[in-house]
């Protein structure tokens, strides 16, 4: 029996296939509970899963069940639910702490993991509050770097975390230097992906493509990609920049296009099967991702689109934002520039777009990398045994239920 459990907000996510992944292999089948449910086209989207999910009751129904059995809860689980009950942003945790504890419990589980410094880390520092049962969590990028204000506060998610995991070293010293109580119990964790399944990298007729993913948004910085693609046009350079993905940029990304006369150059795809990208990525000279900080200081941290690149042996080009530069090594799986630098940008895809044998040199290094750095079943190795270490993983069963008496 696993002596830990995960907890998520919604699983499975199609946008966080890394989540998933590390899940599925992480070993000692560990129970997952999930607060919410996944839309239809997310379960659909996702590979078919191999992984039991327990689900919280729907909110009106779980907060009718918890009221119903207020009397079997203790004083101070009673008291905690009147006085969580009423905060604004966070009432609905309470319901969901009570409810997974007395599950926890039942299942001998005593300590529960997190994605994101979200809404499944504040439940479990509920949980831990009402229950006595510890919590990690993995933070990832605006999770941390530009937190929600909520009466659980991130502050409050570090201090109490028996440890915390985050993707790069970026974001460990960033937490160590921002709150005192992440020092010493924050460790870097790589996203895992899986490095089977990527076609073999295939000659595209026509002139060399570009390829980015990614959500539509301020932080994946296509303004920049789109201003360096007319630049690439006006100096005479032949390519098809081709751009994955949905958002809430899409209308203005198209002007931008329109506005700068790339139709002919650059098509906005949409959103597209993780089997279709792939493909894309077997055909693509280059992948360009532009990442930015963001107004109110979110960014991204070690994007998943990346790594999947240097697994399908694509050269990168991105930019020195948060975790970035530990993933693309300048010169060696590709080119890092300042961020919204559109002619360095230019300049740095041109290398490739002229020159396919140094493009499938530093893809192979790349690929190597991505083998030696970001393997799945490395990643979640990785978290086991930092899992096993701060929890009573370890421990034979009949202490673990000794200690949830």
């Amino acid at each position: 029996m696993a002596a830990f459990a995960y907890l998520h907000e919604c699983f499975p996510e199609y946008t966080k296939t890394f989540v998933y992944r590390e899940v599925a292999a992480m070993p000692g089948e560990p129970f997952v509970f999930s607060v919410r449910e996944p839309e239809a086209e997310d379960r659909a989207k996702m590979e078919a899963l191999a992984v039991d999910v327990r689900y919280l009751p729907p909110e009106a129904e779980l907060r009718a069940q918890i009221e119903g059995e207020r009397g079997s809860f203790s004083k101070q689980q009673r008291r905690a639910l009147s006085h969580w009950r009423g905060q604004k942003g966070d009432s609905t945790r309470v319901f969901e702490a009570l409810w997974l504890g007395r599950e926890l419990r039942a299942l001998g589980v005593s300590h529960v993991h997190a994605h994101f410094a979200g809404l499944a880390a504040r439940t479990a520092w509920l949980v831990r509050e009402l229950w006595g049962i510890g919590y990690s969590f993995t933070g990832h990028a605006d999770d941390i770097f530009s937190p929600e204000e909520r009466p659980i506060s991130l502050a409050m998610l570090v201090r109490d975390a028996r440890f915390i995991a985050t993707e790069t070293d970026y974001s460990r010293r960033w937490l160590e230097e921002k709150y005192a109580t992440a020092r010493g119990k924050t460790h870097r964790v790589f996203n895992g992906i899986a490095l089977a399944g990527f076609p073999p990298r295939a000659a595209l007729a026509g002139p060399p493509r570009i390829l980015s993913v990614g959500r539509l948004v301020e932080k994946k910085g296509f303004p920049t990609l789109l201003a360096a693609c007319a630049l690439l046009r006006d100096r005479g350079v032949g390519f098809r920049c081709d751009i994955v993905g949905d958002g809430p940029l899409r209308a203005t990304l198209a002007a931008q296009i329109a506005a700068l006369g790339l139709a002919a150059q650059v098509a906005l795809l949409g959103p597209r099967p993780q089997s279709e990208v792939r493909q894309l990525l077997a055909t693509a000279r280059v992948f360009a991702l532009a990442a930015q900080r963001e107004g109110d200081g979110g960014s991204d941290n070690l994007p998943t689109v990346l790594m999947e690149a240097m697994a399908a042996a694509v050269p990168v080009v991105s930019t020195r934002v948060a975790g970035i530069p530990e993933m693309v090594v300048e010169g060696e799986t590709g080119h890092l520039v300042a961020e919204q630098d559109a002619p360095a940008f230019a300049d740095a895809l041109a290398l490739f777009l002229a020159d396919a044998a140094l493009a499938e040199q530093m893809g192979k290094s790349g690929r190597r990398r991505a083998e030696e750095k970001f393997a799945v079943a490395q990643t979640s190795a990785t978290l086991a045994n930092l899992l096993a270490s701060h929890t009573d993983a370890a421990l034979p069963w009949w202490r673990r239920l000794l200690k949830i008496r």
